[in-house]
């Protein structure tokens, strides 16, 4: 099973100074600063997924700014994100077009020649189709035929653009696999469209839609799908997190699936910040004034005095770091906390930073992120902080991830065979 992380330009700088709060002035973004396949000793994901609407935007500019974007196309995307790792490890590379980015569109804003031109110019080793989401489940549909039309208008859009890109990869002779991608709105119609695309030559077929439902309506579906299913055909889950029912998935010829969810809890969840086994915890939370837009809005009208913001910001840092280093008690750790969460108006989040302060998962865990930044890591608290949270979360959840596949069977020798 290959999990994809999605490229959003999530990097970190290795040499950042957690005290200083500062960069090095000579510090190059692009070649200085480390995605997580460099971070630690092994990988922890198969490979990566590059949207084109990211890299070349959709009615405007995208994340990339014109320089970064040259340069993946001069360099390729092999090159570009140093995709060989780490002791010869190779990543993997797929390309796709974004689709969210451009639902709301009566249709795609990309030609097939548009998106194997990227596929192609950059070297993927596999290429999306371009593809419109159908929003919307109602497996009821399958027995009383109560399907939108506008569901049913993007589904024949779909296999019609799927058609079209087949066709040109073909005709192109490109170097890329091809992936088709199967929407729906219902079992039946998802293993309908699945059926289409293997017509059409794809044996590669990525599932869209999915991540609204909920794990048994996807093995209803992946249920369904399998009554159409050639032997050779496989698939992959777009934007799909269970790790828990990947044997299941598994099952149904799912090869592969990609999410950004592991990273983005890091920073976005209310309480589940840092996997560890078994578990989650929350980041101690404690921002920068100057960049707590909130806070600064308040000093400005001034409700808070920023003076004493700083102290007590300064406070929870060095109470924070003294009891990591057993110089403190965990009580002045979560007072410093307490009273800097009080001066915002945060909720009362202390059970749970006693949670995390008594654990102390940062000082177990082995991974590249923790052994480097130590406390910082588990710090909710800017962007350099926050990432190389993301990156410690990868970490477990391809752990998890191994866990739940099992190890690698073995083939039997021919000796052993014979």
């Amino acid at each position: 099973m290959d999990f994809y992380f999605p490229d959003s330009q999530d990097q970190i700088e290795p040499t950042y100074d957690f005290i200083a709060e500062e960069r090095s002035p000579f510090r190059v973004r692009q070649r200085d600063d480390h995605y997580a396949h460099e971070i630690h000793r092994k990988p922890v994901y198969s490979g990566i997924l590059v949207s084109k609407s990211i890299i070349d935007g959709v009615g405007g500019a995208g994340r990339y700014t014109a320089a970064q974007r040259n340069r993946l196309y001069r360099l390729g995307v092999r090159e570009f994100f140093r995709l060989e790792g780490r002791a010869g490890r190779s990543l993997k590379s797929m390309g796709d077009c974004g689709a969210f980015s451009y639902a709301a569109q009566p249709a795609p804003p990309f030609t097939p020649d548009d998106v194997i031109d990227f596929y192609e110019g950059c070297g993927f080793d596999q290429g999306i189709a371009i593809d419109h989401v159908i929003f919307g489940y109602r497996a009821e549909a399958d027995t009383d035929g109560g399907a939108e039309e506008a569901w049913i208008e993007r589904q024949a859009l779909n296999v019609k653009l799927a058609e079209a890109f087949f066709e040109r990869w073909r005709a192109r002779g490109c170097q890329f696999e091809p992936v088709g991608v199967a929407h729906g709105w219902s079992p039946r119609s998802y293993s309908d469209s699945v059926a289409r695309l293997q017509d059409l030559g794809y044996r590669r077929i990525a599932l869209g839609g999915m991540v609204p439902l909920k794990t048994l309506q996807i093995i209803e579906c992946l249920e369904a799908i399998d009554e159409v299913r050639d032997v050779e055909t496989s698939f992959h889950l777009l934007g799909v997190t269970r790790t828990e029912n990947v044997t299941s998935f598994a099952s149904y010829g799912v090869a592969s699936f990609d999410s950004t969810s592991p990273f983005r809890q890091a920073f976005k969840d209310d309480k589940d910040n840092y996997y560890w086994k078994g578990r989650t915890y929350t980041a101690l939370r404690i921002p920068q004034v100057e960049g707590n837009i909130k806070l600064a809005a308040r000093i400005r009208a001034g409700q808070i005095d920023q003076r004493e913001a700083n102290r007590l910001e300064q406070r929870a840092l060095q109470a924070v770091r003294a009891y990591d280093q057993d110089r403190a008690s965990i009580f002045s750790a979560l007072s410093a906390l307490r009273a800097y969460d009080e001066l915002q108006g945060r909720k009362d989040l202390t059970e749970r930073y006693r949670e995390t302060l008594e654990d102390r998962p940062w000082k177990r865990c082995r991974c590249g992120v923790c052994t480097s930044a130590g406390v910082e890591v588990i710090l909710f608290r800017g962007t350099e902080r926050n990432k190389r949270r993301g990156f410690h979360n990868l970490f477990v959840f391809n752990q998890r991830l191994q866990g739940h596949l099992g190890p690698p069977r073995r083939r039997a020798s021919p000796v052993a065979s014979a």
